[in-house]
């Protein structure tokens, strides 16, 4: 449906195609809000689509706010510069909104991506993996 229509809710950023295997990384936009898993489909004679719609996944943003994807959110498929994480296990951060609004109080903020964990600054106090084009290493200071 058109993102002008009155029921839309998010706008399709990026479309993958193929199976996706459990705990696979997704290739969405860093600022995605939420991925959209596709099963395969095939429209019955009465549908009014033709051809069929291939397994995969939709890389989704929001139409209006809230935008859990941007920084500081605690959403998104990404954790990107600006969000705040909590320790969920050992060796396990999740992401949880810097405001407090969350289940989880933030316990850091990730300040910085870089290349390898000796560039971070010197306030680093935790390290986190990132994945996207933003960085191999996470830099985030207590909050």
């Amino acid at each position: 449906m058109p993102c002008t229509s009155e029921r839309a809710v998010a706008k399709v950023l990026a479309r993958r195609n193929g199976p996706v295997a459990k705990g696979a990384t997704v290739d969405c936009p860093l600022y995605t809000d939420f991925v959209l898993y596709v099963s395969e489909s095939v429209p019955s004679a009465a549908a009014s689509g033709e051809g069929s719609v291939s397994r995969g996944y939709a890389c989704m943003r929001n139409l209006e706010q809230p935008h859990p994807g941007d920084p500081g959110m605690g959403g998104g498929p990404y954790t990107v510069v600006g969000d705040c994480v909590y320790a969920a296990a050992e060796d396990q951060v999740r992401e949880t909104p810097c405001d407090g609004s969350g289940a989880h109080a933030p316990q850091y903020r990730v300040v910085s991506a870089v290349a390898t964990r000796p560039e971070c600054p010197s306030s680093t106090r935790l390290y986190v993996q990132l994945t996207g084009n933003q960085g191999v290493v996470g830099c985030a200071r207590r909050v």
